[in-house]
Formats: C-alpha cells, sequence, structure tokens
C-alpha cells in the first residue's frame, strides 16, 4: 500500500462529503411551502457597510407552520430587511408590524411545485459534477505517485467506488428533497 495514495483516497472522500454538505444546504434554500429558517439564508442586507445574512442581524422564529418572523435586534435595519427581502428571488411579500417581518408561506401550486423539482434537480447535477471532477483530480494526482501499473490500477478503481458512493448519495438527498416539495 502506498502512503501517499491512501492519503489522496481519504481527502477525496472528505472533499465528496463535502459536497453532498454543500448541496444539502443548497436545498435548505428551496421552499417546501413549511417554513424554515434556512430559506432566508440566500437573503443578504447591508449592515453597518458589510453584507450580513438576516440570521446575523434578527431573530428568526417559526410562529406557525407556514410563517417566520423576523425580529431584529436593532429596529433601524426592519426596512433595509424588507426591502432585501422584496429584492430577492423568494417571491414572499414581507408585512412589517413596526416591530418585525411577518412572511406567510403561500401554499404552493403543482407547478410551482414541479419547478421546483426540477431547480432541485439542476442543483443534484451541479453536485454530481463537483463528485465527478474531485473524481478526475485525484486520479490526476495518483497517475503521478510513481506506482506500479496494477496499484495504480487499484487506486483508480478504488476512486471510482467512492465516487460511485458518493453519486447514490447526492440521489438520495434529491429523492428526499423532491419528495419533500411534492408533498401536499
Amino acid at each position: 500500500m502506498n502512503e501517499q495514495a491512501d492519503l489522496l483516497l481519504l481527502e477525496a472522500e472528505e472533499k465528496m462529503e463535502k459536497s453532498i454538505h454543500a448541496l444539502q444546504h443548497d436545498f435548505s434554500s428551496i421552499r417546501t411551502g413549511r417554513a424554515n429558517p434556512a430559506l432566508l439564508d440566500v437573503v443578504m442586507i447591508e449592515y453597518y457597510g458589510v453584507d450580513s445574512p438576516i440570521k446575523q442581524i434578527a431573530s428568526i422564529s417559526v410562529p406557525e407552520g407556514n410563517q417566520l418572523y423576523i425580529k431584529p435586534f436593532d429596529r433601524g435595519t426592519l426596512k433595509k430587511i424588507e426591502t432585501a427581502i422584496q429584492a430577492s428571488a423568494l417571491g414572499l411579500q414581507p408585512q412589517n408590524d413596526g416591530v418585525g417581518i411577518r412572511l406567510v408561506l403561500p401554499q404552493l401550486t403543482t407547478e410551482r411545485r414541479k419547478e421546483l423539482a426540477k431547480q432541485a434537480e439542476k442543483l443534484a447535477e451541479h453536485g454530481k459534477i463537483a463528485v465527478r471532477n474531485i473524481r478526475r483530480e485525484t486520479n490526476e494526482h495518483i497517475k503521478k505517485l510513481d506506482l506500479t501499473e496494477d496499484a495504480e490500477h487499484g487506486y483508480i478503481e478504488d476512486v471510482q467506488t467512492l465516487t460511485d458512493k458518493f453519486i447514490e448519495k447526492v440521489d438520495h438527498v434529491t429523492k428526499i428533497k423532491i419528495d419533500e416539495i411534492m408533498a401536499i
């Protein structure tokens, strides 16, 4: 066994695991009809000259299954938060009550659910591409090592097995997300 090749395999597995986590994080921004504070992770507010996520400048609660309530730590940011939500691609209409902002998530239509499922599939494809790129990079590094032909072939097979495992994971988390989107 070659120590460098073993380290490359471990490194590849770690990177592929990070790709899965990144995909799951991307999925959290897709609306499913149920309120989830992670939905607002994509909305940034300019706060003291720095773009900050809402969760850093306000508390976000879920008073009901289809509502989010955003209460800023500094009331002066209320209007900025409201404007940022309106300008975002979330398609939600914020309701400012002077203390906080209420977001009511409307029930999703079947057509909108299908659009969101397609969006999830696109994100999944990006996840698969990331895993395949890690495979390619790892294989290139293995080929640069001074290994026997059989050892090199064995390690490349191990990388492919690892890749297949993580592509399967991408498919699994995607299926879970699509089932969540399509559930009424």
